[in-house]
């Protein structure tokens, strides 16, 4: 019998692969890379073989779509920052069982939802990026599930969530469960950002606010009252992606009836206007 041994709202900024090279961000986004690091190290230190991540950058225009390729290979350059990354190779072993099951069990649910096992279906960069980090060996096992949902709701991403921690305890997999994506997520518009050293500040002191008292929120274990928030947050707070990544993370916890506290690896920080952080969640 499967189960997510570890949870996680992690961040995915690009600047975290242009810390490790020579220029003006080298080493600045240190932090959040060890914070990836030291999540996969308890994760696997409680067995994790497979790696699901709810990437916000995979944007879906109807359905839900899992990525259950039983192999992953490629070159990526961003088309968004192709300054920011740029052929970026990747190599991961797939869990398409698992992922064909996470589709079932949300269908079962009367929730739209298809696994595909399409050579050509690439992964985006809110899953690349923390696997550089966290699975630089390529140990583990990869599912991934977009989670930039355009016409859902906070309901449907909820019974997605479900789903998936359904499918997990059917089968015999260890997942660390991944929401890949910002807390606040308003970039700084163009003609702003050099003036306000846009890299490395937030655009709306609102919006830092909110992430702040969510962060206080999750860190005391009061979901509750955050998931009375999340659909007005995710709106006046600019979430990115809609949050669908939170709501399906938080189904697959158990919603309000989680009874964990999170605990912030790291800090929370700026980048290009947005509010970032990594944040684990252990399953109850």
């Amino acid at each position: 019998m499967g189960n997510i041994v570890l949870a996680a709202k992690v961040t995915h900024v690009p600047t975290m692969l242009m810390s490790e090279q020579p220029g003006p961000i080298f080493g600045k986004r240190k932090q959040a890379i060890d914070g990836h690091k030291e999540i996969v190290a308890r994760a696997k230190a409680l067995g994790a073989d497979t790696i699901i991540v709810l990437d916000t950058h995979w944007l879906v225009n109807a359905g839900y779509h899992v990525n259950a390729a039983p192999h992953f290979k490629g070159n990526y350059t961003s088309h968004e920052f192709p300054h920011f990354i740029q052929n970026l190779a990747y190599e991961y072993e797939g869990n398409p069982e698992l992922g064909d099951l996470i589709a079932q069990k949300a269908q079962a649910k009367d929730v739209h939802a298809l696994s595909h096992q399409l050579e050509s279906l690439t992964l985006e960069y809110g899953t690349l990026v923390p696997m550089r980090y966290m699975n630089q060996d390529s140990e583990l096992k990869v599912v991934s599930i977009a989670a930039w949902c355009s016409v859902h709701s906070i309901k449907s991403s909820r019974l997605m969530g479900e789903a998936i921690k359904e499918a997990v305890e059917e089968s015999d997999s260890k997942v660390l469960l991944l929401a890949s994506g910002s807390l606040s997520h308003k970039i700084w518009a163009n003609e702003d950002y050099a003036a306000n050293n846009g890299t490395f500040t937030i655009s709306s002191e609102f919006n830092r606010q909110m992430d702040l008292h969510v962060l206080d929120l999750w860190t005391r274990g009061d979901h509750a009252t955050f998931l009375k928030m999340l659909p007005e947050y995710a709106q006046k707070c600019n979430g990115e992606g809609g949050m669908h990544d939170t709501a399906m993370l938080y189904g697959a916890l158990g919603w309000d009836q989680y009874q964990g506290k999170g605990e912030i690896i790291g800090e929370y920080f700026p980048s290009s206007g947005t509010g970032q952080v990594n944040v684990v969640f252990e399953p109850d």
